[in-house]
C-alpha cells in the first residue's frame, strides 16, 4: 500500500520536461541544462531552497564525474540524496511511548492543519493496540474544538477530559494527568489551541501548558507532535520554526498528503527544525494515518 500517492510523481514530471530524454543521456549524461530543470521542479515540489540547493549541488558533482549517464543512475542519486536528507538529524524517528503510565502526548498546530482529526485517529490506533487512552480538550478557545474531540473520543472508546469554553488550557492538562494516574490510563493525548503561530501571547500560553505538564509528571510530555498541513508549502516551514522555538518538538505529523500535496514540504520541514517525521495523513479514513517510512515515502514521491 503506497505511503504517499501524488497525482503526478516527480519522475513523471521530469519526463514531461524531457530531462530524461534517452538521446541526452546517451550523449554523455545529464548536462547543466537538465540539472537546472530539475532544480526548478524540486522548488515547485516544495522542497525549499536549502534542500534543493544541497541536492542539486551533489548531483552536479556526480554529473561532472560522469557518474550520471543513465536514467537509473540519476534516479538512484536523487533517491539517495532525499533519503539522506530525511534520515539525518536529531530525535528518534520511531513513535515509541514509555512503558510507565501514563505516557503523555502533547499535540500542537494551527487551526485547519488536521490536528483534531489526527488526535482521533491516533487514539483509535492506540485503542486498537489495547491501550487505555484519554483525550484532553486543551483547545478551550473554540467550543467547537471541544465538541469535535469529544465525538472522536466516544468513537474511539477513549476517556475524555474537557472544560468550559474559555477555560485555562494548562488546568485541563493538569487535570487530565491527575485523572489518568487515578484511572490507570496508558496514554494521555492533550490537544492545544489551534493558535495562530504569529501570536506571541498564545505561544507564551503554549509554553505554560508544557511547563505545567512537566511539573505534574516529570519527564512529560513524552512526545510533542507538531501537526502541519502538507498542502500549504513553505508556510509550513515557518510554522514549524515558530512552534519549535516555543516548545521542544519531538516529531512531525504531515497531513493531507492524499494527492493534492507535492510532497517536498515533508523534506523541507524536517530540514528546517531537525525533527523526525513520525506520521503522515493520506486521507479521511481512520486507517489513513500512517507511520512514516523514509524509503517508502521517497519511492512514492519519485515514482508514484
Amino acid at each position: 500500500m503506497p505511503l504517499f500517492k501524488p497525482k503526478r510523481s516527480l519522475w513523471q514530471r521530469l519526463k514531461d520536461v524531457a530531462l530524461l530524454d534517452v538521446g541526452v543521456l546517451a550523449r554523455g549524461g545529464v548536462d547543466a541544462d537538465s540539472i537546472a530543470q530539475l532544480e526548478t521542479l524540486l522548488l515547485e515540489a516544495d522542497f525549499g531552497v536549502p534542500v534543493t540547493m544541497r541536492l542539486i549541488g551533489d548531483l552536479e558533482r556526480q554529473a561532472k564525474r560522469g557518474a550520471l549517464k543513465t536514467e537509473a543512475e540519476l534516479l538512484g542519486a536523487l533517491r539517495d540524496g532525499i533519503v539522506g536528507a530525511l534520515s539525518a538529524g536529531n530525535g528518534d524517528p520511531a513513535f515509541v511511548l514509555p512503558a510507565d503510565k501514563p505516557a503523555v502526548v502533547l499535540v500542537l498546530g494551527v487551526n485547519g492543519a488536521g490536528k483534531t482529526t489526527f488526535i482521533g485517529k491516533l487514539a483509535t490506533r492506540l485503542r486498537g493496540d489495547g491501550k487505555r487512552v484519554m483525550v484532553a480538550a486543551g483547545d478551550t478557545f473554540r467550543a467547537g474544538a471541544i465538541d469535535q474531540l469529544r465525538v472522536w473520543a466516544e468513537r474511539s472508546g477513549a476517556d475524555f477530559i474537557g472544560a468550559q469554553s474559555g477555560g485555562d488550557p494548562a488546568a485541563v492538562a493538569y487535570s487530565a494527568i491527575d485523572a489518568a494516574v487515578t484511572r490507570g490510563v496508558d496514554v494521555v493525548i492533550i490537544d492545544t489551541a489551534g493558535r495562530l503561530h504569529t501570536s506571541e501571547g498564545l505561544m507564551d500560553e503554549l509554553r505554560k501548558v508544557a511547563r505545567v505538564i512537566a511539573k505534574r509528571l516529570p519527564g512529560a510530555p513524552h512526545e510533542s507532535l507538531l501537526v502541519l498541513d502538507g498542502t500549504i508549502g513553505q508556510n509550513a516551514v515557518q510554522q514549524a520554526r515558530t512552534f519549535a522555538g516555543a516548545v521542544p518538538v519531538t516529531g512531525l505529523v504531515i497531513t493531507k498528503l492524499d494527492g493534492t500535496a507535492r510532497g517536498g514540504v515533508v523534506v523541507a520541514v524536517h530540514e528546517a527544525i531537525n525533527v523526525p517525521v513520525k506520521f503522515v495523513g493520506v486521507g479521511e479514513q481512520v486507517d489513513d494515518l500512517r507511520l512514516f517510512d523514509v524509503e517508502a515515502f521517497v519511492s512514492d514521491l519519485l515514482e508514484g
